[in-house]
């Protein structure tokens, strides 16, 4: 069994320990959050919480069926807790417990309570979820693996060196073709194995998170406008062009299905929507959005090898990194001009122009433009695969994609 660490979503969870709010963990199924739960719990064990004053409940698993009743559920956790102290609560999958939010807002009322959950359904991250709650938790979104905890697990990369790393380069490969979900690291590199567990993945995510909840009736309307999605990665659309493109294919859905199937699937993680920001004004553009997807290798199996579009691929890697540090994201628009992404971090922006190479001087010439007349001082970088450590041209950061990755911060 390989070890995988979740160092950042770990430090997030002890940042909130003890605190006066439900802790919920969200994000795409087999992501990993059932993990992250079980290191925290390793990790009070740690620092002296002792095994009575943890209760850990899967309701995925069968032996927890009669919990899945909030009522049961509520008083099973009242009559195990250890007196005297702090008890630590995990409710994995609690989507699975039919008005789970009756439970879990009284649990949450003990001074003796601290209450973490996780679910993979989409209204963890939507409006519904601060009423369900009361407003009292705090989200904590969750990714599958980024490329330096997928490193980690099979190696150990020097982060922050001046070269990357032996190997480095083709563990990435290995992280866009084989998937970067936490199993797959358990498969051995076998396409097979991985395409059939990808397939299992968005089988679970289509039926049960999307169809079902949604009430989707044209199941291959939705499957086609998800692998158009993947297939459009990094470019901007419109629903109007997708209702078009759609109705191309032989599905007559108009914009507003496109709409609602959309959202669907970003309920479900599967895929993120990312909106244009006008930078002078800081004000959202209404319309054309970017699309990125959970995962590439999801990707390669939908669609095949042929879509090795390297550079959108790489611009969708940087834009999950930079959510998983903890940045919102947007798309940049400068008067006719775009900039990849602006990523704020406690209301700082900072500038991200991804290309796969800027040694050509047109190349670099394009990517730098935007960057130069930003009128602000904050970060600007371009992120490539080239060679280059340390680059500075006019106040703007060249940085090899692959040693980002594996840092820990922006300017590494």
């Amino acid at each position: 069994m390989i070890d995988v660490q979740r160092p950042e979503y770990l430090k997030r969870l002890i940042g909130f320990k003890d605190k006066d709010l439900i802790k919920v963990v969200v994000g795409i199924r087999r992501c990993g959050k059932s993990t992250l739960l079980k290191l925290y719990a390793d990790y009070l064990r740690s620092t002296g919480v002792e095994d009575s004053r943890i209760q850990f409940i899967n309701f995925e698993d069968f032996n927890n069926a009669e919990l899945t009743d909030y009522k049961v559920l509520h008083e099973h956790v009242l009559s195990r807790l250890a007196p005297g102290g702090m008890n630590y609560i995990f409710l994995d999958e609690i989507q699975l417990v039919k008005d789970f939010e009756k439970a879990a807002n009284s649990l949450r009322l003990r001074e003796n309570i601290d209450l973490y959950i996780t679910g993979s359904n989409a209204y963890f991250l939507s409006g519904e979820l601060a009423t369900l709650l009361a407003g009292r938790y705090v989200a904590i979104e969750m990714t599958p693996l980024s490329f330096s905890e997928y490193c980690a697990a099979i190696t150990a990369p020097t982060a922050g060196s001046s070269s990357i790393p032996e190997g480095t380069l083709k563990l990435y490969d290995q992280y866009l073709r084989y998937s970067s979900f936490p199993y797959t690291l358990e498969l051995d590199n076998d396409i097979e194995k991985v395409h059939q567990y990808l397939a299992a993945i968005i089988d679970t995510i289509v039926l049960k998170d999307v169809v079902q909840r949604k009430q989707i009736s044209a199941v291959a309307a939705l499957e086609r406008l998800m692998k158009f999605i993947f297939s459009n990665i990094g470019f901007i659309t419109s629903t109007k062009k997708i209702s078009d493109t759609m109705k191309s294919f032989g599905f007559n859905i108009g914009v507003q299905t496109v709409e609602n199937y959309l959202s669907a699937l970003e309920d479900s993680f599967i895929i993120h929507k990312v909106s244009r920001l006008d930078v002078n004004g800081r004000e959202y553009l209404k319309a054309n959005d970017k699309y990125y997807v959970a995962d590439i290798g999801m990707r390669y199996y939908l669609l095949g090898d042929k879509m090795k579009d390297y550079g959108v691929i790489l611009e969708n890697i940087v834009y999950l990194e930079l959510r998983r540090r903890g940045y919102k994201v947007h798309v940049g628009r400068l008067g006719d001009l775009e900039i990849d992404f602006i990523a704020f971090k406690a209301g700082t922006p900072e500038y991200y122009q991804v290309a796969l190479s800027v040694l050509d001087d047109a190349a670099r010439e394009r990517e730098l433009r935007p960057l130069e007349k930003i009128r602000d001082n904050y970060g600007k970088y371009i992120i490539t695969m080239d060679q280059v450590f340390g680059g500075n041209d006019r106040g703007i950061i060249t940085v090899n994609a692959l040693r980002w990755l594996v840092s820990s911060g922006s300017s590494q």
